[in-house]
């Protein structure tokens, strides 16, 4: 970019005119760098501050608009909708202080990563990586992974470098890069595959921005004021954060540590600024993206939000209200959202005990959402580690959703989703969704299910459906319903059957 834009706002270039210097304030959205990736087929929002009445100008791919900036220092302009387009574009920006140039700016589809810690990890840590890095060098996939205030810093008090970022406008730092060996190491491991997927089938640029935040839980993610206009879960925001009983124990232990004997921390009537105070990350990288089109968002989150009852019990409940503030904050009812499922783990090590109800809480949310789905990674977990270094099938089990959702492509997009349990005379019959070509995963018996969550019972595959033997009339039936799931059950495609606890239905 000319007079090189990268950092979070523009101000106070000098322009020498002869002999005497100009003083001019503009400003940009972080966003607004070189190699920038805009969505296709909408129109392009370009926007920012300026002097009042002063006139902006924007050139871009031969159209030409301008604007005068209003009394509050606020502008902003849209182009025409473009088509996917791989070649290079400048983007032009004259206001009466000067002009400066966005360079090698394309047009494809944009897409939104958000999450913990396993949608921030890198690609570096990924187990595939030393395969992969040979195929990052990629123009046409572009990433917006910009590094946050404490990112990194975990049991630690935050020093005054991290303090002074605590603001919305200074929290998320960084600029578009093209994907190359040193750029896509430190990308999200899931967005990275998703994107190479949704690019290799698709053939239209891709864009990721990545604003992951690690142990952050969901309440950061969602407004403060869709927290206090929810009558279920205004409580929130009640107070100061930091001691408040509705949000997870563990964060506000962190959020504590972190925050113990810092000075000057910005803060409201919620408590002290901090990645995971309710309403915090979707003020610093939410909101401002509303203004920019997208194609959809990726979430992988749920870890921070899964150790405690209460927590899980209204989980399905607040993704829900989530996936609402985006559409409506977008303006797209049908604003594609896919989530990851939690996987498997080991209790030793790990308070993963109410995993198995999260998981199906989240396979629940497929019934309450349109346009979303769930990419079920429980035979990918790690054991003794919460972060799995698998990330090459998360990213790609999202992607197939999207190819079949966002995309309309002919692609199963899910592993086995059970539809109905009916009881009959002596057996259960099980149905499910995607679920052509039913198997085992290894051959053997099927495993995992269970008329009270914990003692197996035996099942078996007939005409496309798992039977279940019964002497007696059960509630339920489970399957996976263990936090270190040994389920084998597949489909045609390999992918995994989800967990799930169903009530019975009664042949009649």
């Amino acid at each position: 970019m000319k007079l090189k834009l990268a950092a979070k706002i523009i101000t106070g270039f000098l322009f020498l005119w002869g002999t005497q210097a100009v003083s001019a304030q503009f400003k940009l959205p972080s966003l607004f760098t070189d190699h920038m990736l805009l969505q296709r087929d909408q129109p392009i929002h370009v926007w920012g501050w300026g002097q009042p009445r002063d006139t902006v100008e924007i050139t871009f791919d031969g159209e030409t608009q301008t604007v005068v900036v209003k009394p509050d220092t606020s502008w902003d302009i849209y182009l025409k909708p473009r088509r996917a387009s791989s070649t290079g574009q400048s983007l032009r920006i004259r206001h009466g202080g000067g002009q400066y140039t966005l360079e090698d700016i394309l047009i494809g589809d944009v897409w939104l990563c958000l999450g913990q810690s396993n949608m921030e990890w890198p690609l570096w840590k990924e187990m595939h990586y030393s395969d992969e890095v040979i195929k990052t060098d990629q123009r046409l996939l572009r990433f917006y992974n910009p590094t946050y205030a404490g990112k990194n810093v975990y049991n630690e008090t935050f020093g005054d470098s991290i303090i002074n970022r605590l603001e919305a406008d200074r929290f998320y730092q960084g600029q578009w890069e093209v994907s190359n060996p040193e750029t896509a190491k430190d990308m999200s491991a899931v967005g990275y595959y998703f994107g190479q997927m949704i690019l290799n089938e698709v053939s239209v640029p891709v864009g990721l921005v990545n604003l992951a935040i690690g142990g952050a839980p969901l309440e950061t993610f969602v407004g403060v004021a869709t927290w206090s206009a929810s009558k279920e879960h205004q409580g929130k925001v009640a107070g100061n954060w930091l001691y408040n009983n509705e949000l997870p124990v563990w964060v506000r232990e962190r959020g504590m540590r972190n925050l113990k004997r810092a000075k000057h921390v910005p803060m409201d009537g919620s408590g002290p600024n901090h990645p995971y105070k309710p309403g915090f990350a979707f003020e610093a990288g939410v909101r401002p993206m509303f203004d920019l089109s997208i194609r959809g968002i990726i979430w992988y989150q749920g870890e921070s939000n899964a150790q405690e009852v209460e927590r899980v019990h209204e989980y399905t409940a607040l993704q829900r209200l989530m996936v609402e503030e985006y559409r409506k904050g977008w303006g797209n009812p049908q604003l594609p959202f896919y989530w990851v499922q939690l996987s498997s783990i080991d209790t030793t090590n790990y308070k993963g005990h109410l995993w198995p109800e999260f998981r199906d809480g989240q396979r629940r949310l497929l019934s309450m959402v349109s346009h979303g789905g769930m990419a079920i990674t429980s035979d990918i977990g790690a054991k003794n580690d919460v972060h799995p270094t698998n990330k090459k099938d998360v990213g790609e089990r999202l992607a197939r959703w999207a190819l079949h959702g966002a995309y309309g492509r002919t692609i199963v997009p899910s592993g086995p989703l059970v539809k109905s349990v009916v009881f009959k005379k002596d057996r259960l019959i099980v149905a499910f969704e995607h679920g052509k070509g039913l198997a085992s995963s290894d051959g053997k018996a099927l495993r995992g299910f269970s008329l009270d969550g914990h003692h197996p019972v035996p099942a078996e595959i007939w005409d496309g459906k798992v039977i279940v033997p019964v002497q007696d009339r059960p509630k339920f039936l489970y399957y996976g319903w263990q936090a270190w799931t040994m389920g084998n059950l597949v489909n045609s495609d390999r992918l995994p059957a989800s967990t799930f606890r169903m009530p019975l239905t009664y042949d009649r």
